[in-house]
């Protein structure tokens, strides 16, 4: 079995004339072919339910980005590719320019193409319809994060402005950073470039996660996106955190290490967990290869917002009541994919939300045991997040419509709004909860981040920077329906270091209940933009 792993400092090399790029930015493992890993059906994130009857969704018209050292080849265009992908892709860039033909050509871009749009029908993609832009930021000897934040803005403005979210499956190390004495603090120029333009371009970032014991972790100590870890098969099905992922609190040998890279203070890194050991794809010449890796948990995550979305803009097409241009907004993905993992399996009886999988961490724990579950000031499992994607929920989750806290609301919904600062919004739902059934809440908001634009142009250019404006506090609850007192709470979610809440958690008697929305502290603006997701059991 041949390891091995490369920085972000990805070497190229020449022959024939033509660089290719062959280090690769997170931990792969090769091994010998195997039988396929359905990692987007049952085993994995059940994407195939949509994309057959009566749902039919691939992605169509739905542009998903990727950024990379390097780039998949396009047939056609890339006279050195030596078959034909399985995958057609809609625009390959070079940083802030048209990629030339036969430059930066990289198998694990290649692959990462394959898990979002591969049509092929043994190596399926999640969404082969969808409109997939590749931007290679090239070799880092001659650049860094400057280069990286131009090439993902010119990504985020392809598709005339409109694309929904961008694949990360690359990242750079604290080493080459130019801070003094770095940290994963959110104030890396990489960093405040994602959350940045998630805000601007309205795009969803999914981060591949891999920090702790000198892995890559910028950016993944961004707040408006989404940071994964991978899993691995257990009895068949994808469950179990794998080992190359943030693991624990730092302790032991290579505490100070470990210390520096992962995030600074209380907030936790890993928001979702999707397949990412022994998947089966195809390089740049067409042979399999079985490959482990956050780099291919991250693509599960970004092809999966194009099927939703391809979804919520048919309903907006249709004028279906309860849809809006909402749903195209990069918070509402992020609530709607967590609020709907998978966390511990449904009996049967439907008090746990229906979730079709019990996610255990590398030593063996699920999410109650987790101090996530136990206390409301931690939103977040240190290993698992929310719990593991599951795309035919987040689909079950989305297509409930929005609901304003104007109206009572169903048992399942989301909603985007503002909440002022000093006030709340108060969401009642419309039927009384059934006792011991199980609750889940996600709340999302943007850190607000603005470009030193000191040309004027609205544009990043190279030699600019930007400003943390930092972040406002809010935080949600589940009250009954009759109590004000925010103390008197049946579940809340407290963070005062994420821009995120998030609940899980049993309803002790039946009865009916509201959930609440709190701006509890204002640092930026008055105002904050929010998208709100729950999933509940009514009587």
């Amino acid at each position: 079995m041949d390891r091995y792993h490369l920085t972000a400092a990805g070497l190229l090399m020449m022959k024939r004339g033509f660089w290719f790029v062959v280090g690769l930015v997170v931990t792969i493992i090769l091994l010998p072919s195997l039988v396929l890993s359905n990692s987007i059906g049952e085993q994995g994130i059940y994407a195939d339910r949509l994309r057959a009857e009566p749902y039919n969704l691939l992605g169509r018209k739905i542009a998903i980005g990727q950024v990379e050292i390097g780039r998949p080849a396009q047939f056609g265009y890339d006279k050195v590719a030596a078959w034909q992908p399985p995958y057609k892709l809609a625009g390959v860039f070079f940083r802030d320019q048209i990629a030339k033909p036969n430059t930066y050509l990289d198998n694990h871009a290649a692959m990462v193409a394959t898990v979002m749009v591969s049509d092929d029908k043994k190596i399926p993609g999640v969404a082969p319809k969808a409109r997939l832009y590749s931007g290679a930021v090239g070799s880092l000897r001659r650049g860094g994060q400057p280069e990286e934040c131009l090439t993902s803005q010119n990504i985020a403005r392809q598709n005339s402005g409109d694309v929904r979210a961008i694949n990360f499956s690359f990242g750079e190390s604290l080493q080459r950073d130019q801070r003094q004495e770095p940290k994963l603090d959110g104030q890396a120029l990489l960093t405040q470039c994602v959350d940045w333009s998630s805000r601007v371009e309205d795009v969803l970032y999914v981060i591949a996660g891999n920090q702790g014991k000198g892995g890559i972790p910028i950016p993944t100590d961004h707040f408006n996106g989404i940071t994964t870890a991978y899993t691995a098969k257990r009895e068949g099905k994808f469950t179990k955190v794998d080992f190359a992922n943030i693991s624990a609190l730092p302790v032991g040998i290579g505490r100070s290490l470990i210390k520096r890279e992962i995030n600074d203070g209380s907030r936790r890194s890993i928001n979702l967990v999707a397949p990412g050991n022994k998947i089966e794809l195809y390089d740049l010449k067409g042979k399999l290869n079985t490959v482990s890796g956050t780099s291919f948990a991250a693509p599960h995550i970004t092809a999966s917002v194009a099927l939703l979305q391809e979804y919520g803009d048919q309903q907006i097409n249709q004028k279906n009541p309860h849809w809006s241009l909402d749903s195209r907004h990069h918070q509402v993905m992020k609530a709607v994919m967590l609020n709907a993992a998978d966390k511990i399996k449904d009996k049967g009886d439907g008090l746990r939300l229906g979730m079709r999988r019990t996610v255990l961490t590398k030593d063996q724990k699920t999410w109650l045991e987790s101090d996530a579950y136990k206390d409301p000031k931690i939103p977040l499992d240190m290993q698992m997040g929310t719990g593991h994607l599951n795309t035919f929920r987040a689909y079950q989750q989305f297509s409930n419509g929005q609901w304003s806290a104007a109206e009572s609301i169903p048992a399942i919904g989301w909603d985007y709004a503002t909440v002022t600062a000093n006030s709340y919004q108060d969401y009642a739902l419309e039927k009384p909860l059934k006792a011991n059934s199980f609750v889940s809440i996600t709340l999302a908001w943007d850190r607000l981040v603005e470009l030193i634009d000191t040309n004027r142009n609205n544009l990043y250019d190279l030699d600019e920077s930007f400003q943390d404006r930092g972040l406002n506090n809010l935080d949600v609850y589940l009250l009954p329906a009759q109590e004000d007192n925010n103390n008197k709470y049946t579940c809340a979610s407290l963070s005062d270091s994420d821009s995120l809440e998030h609940i899980f958690c049993p309803v002790p008697i039946s009865g009916n209940y509201k959930i609440r929305v709190q701006y509890r502290q204002q640092v930026n603006e008055k105002e904050q933009a929010f998208a709100l997701a729950w999933w509940t059991v009514p009587e």
